[in-house]
């Protein structure tokens, strides 16, 4: 009788690549963040910097929500060679991890969520403010350094099938580099100077990323913490409506929870969701199919009252 297989995988080696990656994308964009401003004592923050802030960060933050979170873990919805490759590329360039781990990481969070095997819930350190505010400093950053890592053979066999995709995982630290000498040559070339290149560096390099994970990171522990619970989850997931557009859909945290296979997280057209409105311009380009909405019966019977 085989063994079942490990879900969790920990060893030195892999605690060491987790410390280098801390380092050089969670601590480092902090770093680069300061020096941004700093930087503006030798170039005023103008349009060409504002653009490649947010530019970067539009297209990378659409890159995560809706490349590595709603069509690689969840299989949300079906799309060609082409649109797999530039959504995997661009979630890389977010400094998040390789799609592999991330999806990984993601699908053993909805396996666990609060409860003891999820990497970040605010929710397992104790009781009281002093339980609270630990809770949330290790679901937001801290939780990073160091951690159970989840096997990827067990939560993501699909995804080594891919070849395609296992080959732009593989290239991770490559994508994470082109992320930070677009905006630096856009910069160089937009304003003929190298301060608008150090400046692209600084602003739609390392303070998009700083941006970008700290949106992400306020998913996984404020949103399980504070905020509206319209469905029954299994979990402590909420909705902050007000942050949808700044995440791109992602705040509909406990709508997404209640429904993880939804393409759609605000599931009614009133509800701000950037990351569906790609979606379904994909479709309606025919480059995005299947997509996986659940019916109005099934969003009743799991609304609270």
């Amino acid at each position: 009788m085989t063994e079942p297989r490990k879900k969790t995988v920990s060893s030195p080696y892999i605690h060491r690549l987790q410390r280098r990656h801390f380092l050089l994308f969670d601590v480092a964009p902090i770093l680069g963040t300061i020096a941004a401003f700093a930087f503006l004592a030798v170039r005023p923050f103008g349009v060409v910097e504002f653009a490649l802030l947010a530019g970067m960060w539009l297209v990378t933050g659409l890159g995560i929500t809706v490349g590595y979170h709603r069509l690689f873990t969840h299989r949300t919805f079906k799309a060609g060679p082409g649109v797999v490759v530039a959504l995997a590329v661009l979630g890389s360039m977010a400094g998040q991890g390789p799609v592999l781990s991330w999806v990984a990481l993601h699908r053993r969070h909805h396996e666990y969520s609060d409860r003891a095997g999820d990497p970040h819930s605010p929710n397992l350190s104790g009781p009281g403010w002093r339980g609270a505010l630990r809770g949330l400093a290790h679901s937001h950053f801290l939780w990073m350094r160091r951690h159970e890592y989840p096997n990827v053979v067990h939560y993501a066999p699909d995804l080594i099938r891919d070849r395609l995709l296992v080959r732009v995982s593989r290239l991770y630290y490559w994508w994470v580099g082109l992320g930070l000498l677009v905006p630096t040559v856009l910069g160089g070339l937009l304003t003929l100077s190298w301060t608008g290149a150090v400046a692209g560096l600084l602003w739609g390099g390392f303070a998009r990323i700083f941006l970008l994970e700290h949106i992400v990171w306020a998913i996984n522990s404020f949103l399980h913490r504070v905020g509206t619970r319209p469905y029954d989850s299994r979990e402590n997931s909420r909705n902050g409506g007000i942050f949808a557009l700044v995440t791109l859909g992602e705040s509909w945290h406990n709508n997404h929870h209640a429904f993880p296979e939804s393409p759609s997280f605000g599931l009614d057209w009133y509800r701000p969701d950037p990351g569906y409105w790609l979606i379904v311009a994909l479709r309606r380009c025919g480059l995005a199919w299947d997509l996986k909405n659940p019916s109005a019966d099934r969003v009743a019977a799991k609304r609270l009252s």
